[in-house]
């Protein structure tokens, strides 16, 4: 049932008489089920109105500074408040005054009816207790229900651009810095927040996302980096929503890491470096890889293909500046960078099938293993985890365990490279692994018997031979070809069919089989970071 404004004059009433008063009432049990009956049963907005009024004092019950209308001395009361303020509120204002969900999951603010303006003041007032609230909450659970709740309120707030702004800042906090299932609600109220009609608050979603993974990044840990590929997985999501905004971003940031390059480039010196090679940097690029590789992944296509040819547009200066990064300081000591950007690129010629020649700058790190003028040392150290690494600890240098997770990780690298579509698709793939096997064979061949372990001559061995396979692979299915190398749209045609068996080739079913083991060991030392006593075993593969 409605409530008139004579009840909103008696409530209104009856607060002013409690204030003077000098002890509140006490909030108990039996009245906040009355007001759940209410609630439910009537959908009553003076029973809403009493309880927004009761969780203001809950909000503000340490504040000596502020009026309130109860006394809560109940923990049980207190909690129980919470809860039904959180999942009742939303329920009846959707039942008062409904707001639309557009097809393409955005949505649009209720109409201004007299009764939403009336409520509007109410509403807001609750949003801004329930905020404040937030930041004093303790219990996890609690405040995962606050921000998912809350979230349901957004539609009712776009005209309050204050509350709003206020709402993305804690939620961008939380989104960073809370436990998984905290970051994962306070990610689904941004993108309710992307998802509304009005393109400003989707710009300021963008940036605001964008600028926290940024701050988070700045130092990266074993144990932060779950956390920061979190929020990248998640944010990426977010640029999805609307290429056209997301292209005005991207284009901007991607911009600034190419000024950051080219200073570094100009500029031959070792604080300038540090503009590129830090973990700001090499998350930016993983990031915009993310990102495009979403926007632009071959099996799904957007509706709009003008909005996916303006962003498909952004690939080639982010290439080019990974390549220009590669290129800044070849030295042994920064291949863990170059191994994060190569990752990163690898990526995003999986999804978007966009070739990009990866081997020049894989075949470097490779080679140095089995050309290092220098006898490795042998140490105790364990196995370098390379991705919480950009460059190489001085304990490690010239060591024989870091030489053995260089060519590992190289290879690896190496081989999911040429497994993707848009190389091992190719119908030259026989002639492009061409000079890739000769630098191989020559390297093994020259090795020094110091240098030339037998895990290492191993690890190469394995995938060479996977190579070979895959070239006589796709040679086996080029015997049947009729038409001339000039015939373009044969070969494409020929090229499609052969893309839709990749799967099968010798080289894919290897990369399967040596990622399956890298998430087993990936998930071994996370657990013994957790502190759970698990063993991490070197793998012999």
């Amino acid at each position: 049932m409605d409530l008139d404004e004579e009840d909103e004059d008696e409530d209104e009433a009856s607060w002013g008489e409690e204030q003077e008063q000098d002890k509140l009432p006490t909030l108990t049990m039996p009245i906040l089920k009355k007001w759940q009956k209410a609630l439910l049963e009537q959908r009553s907005l003076r029973a809403l109105r009493r309880l927004l009024l009761a969780f203001r004092s809950a909000a503000y019950m340490h504040d000596d500074d502020q009026v309130t209308a109860w006394n809560i001395d109940n923990s049980a009361v207190y909690n129980k408040l919470l809860t039904t303020t959180f999942r009742y509120t939303p329920i009846v204002l959707e039942h008062h005054i409904p707001y639309k969900k557009l097809a393409n999951g955005k949505f649009k603010p209720p109409t201004q009816t007299p009764k939403f303006k009336a409520l509007q003041k109410l509403i807001l007032s609750y949003f801004q207790n329930a905020v404040h609230m937030m930041s004093q909450m303790t219990d996890n659970e609690m405040l995962r229900l606050a921000v998912s709740e809350c979230t349901k309120l957004i539609p009712y707030l776009t005209s309050s651009r204050k509350a709003i702004k206020h709402y993305l800042k804690k939620c961008l906090e939380l989104w960073s810095s809370s436990p998984d299932d905290i970051r994962l609600a306070a990610f689904a109220a941004m993108r309710m927040l992307a998802s509304s009609s009005d393109e400003s608050m989707l710009d300021s979603v963008l940036r605001g996302t964008y600028l926290t993974i940024l701050r988070s990044s700045k130092a990266t840990t074993p144990y932060t980096l779950p956390s920061i590929n979190l929020m990248k997985n998640t944010a990426s999501d977010v640029f999805c929503i609307d290429h056209s905004v997301a292209y005005q971003h991207a284009f901007g940031f991607i911009r600034q890491l190419a000024i950051q390059l080219r200073n570094s480039m100009k500029i031959r010196a070792k604080e300038t470096y540090k503009e590129v090679h830090n973990w700001q940097f090499v998350h930016s690029v993983d990031f915009w890889s993310m990102v495009l590789a979403k926007a632009c992944h071959v099996q799904s296509p957007t509706e709009d293909s003008k909005q996916e040819n303006e962003i498909k547009a952004l690939i080639y200066p982010l290439v080019q500046v990974c390549l220009g990064a590669l290129r800044l300081v070849p030295s042994g000591r920064s291949y863990p960078f170059h191994l994060h950007v190569l990752r990163s690129l690898t990526h995003l010629i999986k999804h978007t099938h966009i070739y990009i020649p990866l081997s020049p700058y894989l075949m470097p790190i490779i080679t140095s293993v089995f050309t290092s003028s220098s006898r490795p040392k042998s140490s105790t150290l364990r196995p370098l985890d390379f991705e919480a690494h950009i460059h190489v600890p001085q304990q490690y240098a010239k060591t024989r365990i870091l030489n053995e997770g260089l060519l590992e990780e190289a290879m690896y690298l190496l081989a999911e490279w040429l497994s993707t579509e848009a190389v091992q698709g190719s119908i030259a793939f026989p002639e492009m692994v061409i000079p890739i096997v000769v630098q191989l064979r020559r390297s093994l061949k020259d090795a020094k018997p110091v240098h030339g372990s037998i895990k290492n001559h191993g690890v190469v061995k394995n995938i060479l031979e996977r190579v070979e396979e895959s070239a006589r692979w796709v040679e086996s299915g080029r015997k049947n070809v009729t038409f001339a190398p000039g015939k373009m749209e044969a070969v494409a045609e020929w090229e499609k069919d052969l893309k839709s068996k990749v799967a099968d080739s010798p080289l894919c079913k290897y990369v399967r089989v040596q990622r399956k083991v890298r998430e087993k060991r990936h998930k071994l030392a996370e657990k013994a970071r957790e502190g759970e006593g698990e063993v991490v075993e070197s793998d012999s593969e």
